[in-house]
C-alpha cells in the first residue's frame, strides 16, 4: 500500500475559522507495530497520534507538542508526540491481560492526562487535559475551551490500518459572521464518516464537507516516523540518574545497556564512556 502520511492546514476565506486535517498510514503501522498491541489500545494510540499532529499545526515555533496519559486501568502509560516538522512517534504501556473494554474511561480509568509543549528554546509548558468525557477528542475539544479560551472541534479516526482527523478552530477575533460560519462547518464536519477520513485524499475530503463555502488549501506536508533517541540524550538520561548508581549498575552488570522505549534502538555503554561522562575524560 502506498504512503498516505500527510498534513495540511485549510483556512475559510475572510473568517476567523482554520483546520488541519492529516492522514496516517505507515507511520502509524510503523509504530503500532513496535508492539502486540489490542485493538483497543492500538486505536487509541492512533487517535492520539493524530490529536498530537493536528494540535501541533498550533505551534508557532521549532519544538514538539506531546500528549502524555498515565493510567490506572489496564492502559498504564501512552505517550504520542509530534515536532513542528511533522515527525511523530508513540508507545503505550498495557497489562494485556486485563484489557477489556474500548473506551477511554475503560482502558485509564482514573488516568492523568496532560499536553506538553517543548520548544527548541525558550519555556516548557504543560497543561491539564480534563478527563470529564469518555473519547478523546472531547477531552482535548474541553482543554482548548479552558486552557485556551479558543472553540475547538476534533474528529479522531483511527482503525487496524491507519488513523486519520480532523481539526476545526474559531479564532479570537470573530464576528457574527465568523459564529454563523462557525455552526455551519462544524454541522457538517459531524457527518464525516471514519471511512472517508481514512480514505479519502484531503481536496475530496473537503470538498464532499464544505462545498458551498470558500476553503484555502495550505500545500500538504510529509508526515513520518522519527524518533530523536541519540546515544547522546542517552547518556544525559545516565548523568540525570547520578553518578553513583551509574557506577552501581557498572559493577553488577559489566556495562549499562539501554534500549528506547519508541524505536528499540539499543545503546551500550561500557566503564569509559560512564568515566568520561562524569569526569571529562576516559580513564584507562
Amino acid at each position: 500500500m502506498a504512503s498516505r502520511d500527510q498534513f495540511q492546514r485549510f483556512i475559510f476565506e475572510h473568517s476567523q475559522v482554520r483546520g488541519a486535517w492529516v492522514q496516517l498510514g505507515d507511520s502509524f503501522r510503523e509504530i503500532s507495530g513496535q508492539a502486540p498491541y489490542p485493538a483497543s489500545v492500538r486505536q487509541l494510540l492512533g487517535e492520539s497520534l493524530v490529536a498530537s499532529v493536528l494540535m501541533s499545526s498550533t505551534l508557532k515555533f521549532k519544538g514538539t507538542l506531546s500528549l502524555q496519559a498515565a493510567g490506572e486501568g489496564s492502559l498504564r502509560t501512552l505517550m504520542t508526540e509530534c515536532s513542528h516538522d511533522r515527525h511523530i512517534r508513540g508507545l503505550a504501556r498495557f497489562d494485556a491481560e486485563a484489557v477489556t473494554g474500548e473506551t477511554l474511561d475503560d482502558l485509564l480509568g482514573k488516568g492523568r492526562m496532560a499536553i506538553t509543549i517543548t520548544p527548541d528554546q525558550g519555556q516548557r509548558y504543560q497543561g491539564v487535559v480534563p478527563r470529564e468525557s469518555d473519547n478523546l477528542a472531547d477531552c482535548l475539544e474541553e482543554y482548548f475551551e479552558r486552557s485556551e479560551q479558543i472553540a475547538t472541534s476534533l474528529f479522531l479516526f483511527a482503525d487496524e490500518d491507519g488513523a486519520a482527523g480532523l481539526l476545526l478552530q474559531r479564532l479570537p477575533g470573530h464576528t457574527d459572521e465568523d459564529d454563523d460560519l462557525w455552526n455551519r462547518v462544524n454541522h457538517l464536519a459531524a457527518t464525516v464518516e471514519a471511512g472517508e477520513l481514512l480514505t479519502l485524499d484531503s481536496e475530496t475530503l473537503l470538498h464532499r464537507l464544505f462545498h458551498e463555502e470558500t476553503v484555502r488549501l495550505f500545500d500538504p506536508e510529509p508526515v513520518a516516523f522519527r524518533c530523536s533517541c541519540s546515544r547522546e540524550r542517552t547518556l544525559a538520561a545516565l548523568e540525570s540518574i547520578g553518578k553513583d548508581e551509574c557506577y552501581s549498575i557498572l559493577e553488577e552488570q559489566g556495562s549499562i545497556d539501554m534500549d528506547c522505549q519508541f524505536c528499540h534502538a539499543s545503546y551500550r555503554f561500557n566503564r569509559n564512556d560512564i568515566d568520561h561522562l562524569f569526569t571529562g575524560h576516559t580513564l584507562h
